[in-house]
């Protein structure tokens, strides 16, 4: 059993860390983060997948990784997805495993609908790459805007209570009973009224993508935890 101080000041941090565990999860599944000395294609290897990425060339012009590693994410990307793309069911399943102990359906669809940024319904490996430069190597307000994108779910601009109640709840959902203490019933709205007291700064209901950023940057404990995962791989 995970035991987590669940004090309900920090738990912005908490939602800024689910962010990128989640992801790093997902990373090991597909065998992406065990970098081994076994020799690689020079090129990524096309002819095999439905979905043809975009040349290696242009995806290192476009992310921070190395041509090496975006050849090491290509190989494991295809082993676990030959179509070379992801749909959600693929994406709620491959959590499902992480975190047993609850229920991540939720938390996954939204993870899902941040990586799926051309909102077609699946998750190309460009999709996948960009996203995870962005939450590894990225800049504070890169990671930020990529946070905030997950948290605005109709991608309206703005951050509603009903918003941040349903990523929440989600999250707590997908932690399940592996938290110690044990979540109150209402923990998550009571985050929720918190979270937006330290943020909407000028109390019209909604958080911008201004407020949100300048609050997480005077927030030393979220900022730790953006740094925690850059040297992840």
């Amino acid at each position: 059993m995970l035991s987590v101080e669940w004090e309900i000041e920090g738990l912005q941090t908490v939602g800024i860390v689910v962010i990128v565990c989640a992801s790093l999860k997902l990373l090991h599944l597909l065998g992406l983060i065990d970098f081994s000395e076994d020799s690689v294609e020079d090129e990524l290897e096309l002819a095999t997948v439905r979905y043809r990425p975009e040349g290696l060339q242009q995806l290192e012009a476009q992310t921070r990784f190395t041509k090496k590693e975006l050849q090491i994410f290509y190989r494991g990307f295809k082993n676990e997805c030959p179509s070379g793309i992801v749909n959600e069911e693929t994406f709620k399943e491959i959590y499902s495993q992480f975190f047993p102990q609850g229920d991540s359906t939720t938390y996954a669809h939204f993870l899902f609908n941040a990586f799926d940024t051309d909102h077609n319904g699946s998750v190309s490996f460009e999709d996948f790459v960009s996203g995870l430069s962005i939450l590894l190597r990225g800049s504070v307000q890169e990671k930020l805007n990529w946070a905030f994108n997950l948290y605005d779910i109709n991608k309206d601009g703005y951050i509603t209570k009903e918003e941040m109640l349903d990523i929440m709840k989600a999250i707590y959902d997908m932690m399940g009973k592996c938290t110690y203490p044990a979540l109150k019933d209402e923990a998550p709205r009571q985050h929720v009224e918190i979270f937006f007291q330290k943020m909407d700064k000028n109390k019209d209901g909604v958080v911008t993508i201004d407020e949100f950023i300048d609050c997480c940057q005077n927030d030393e404990n979220i900022m730790r935890s953006m740094q925690l995962f850059e040297n992840a791989i």
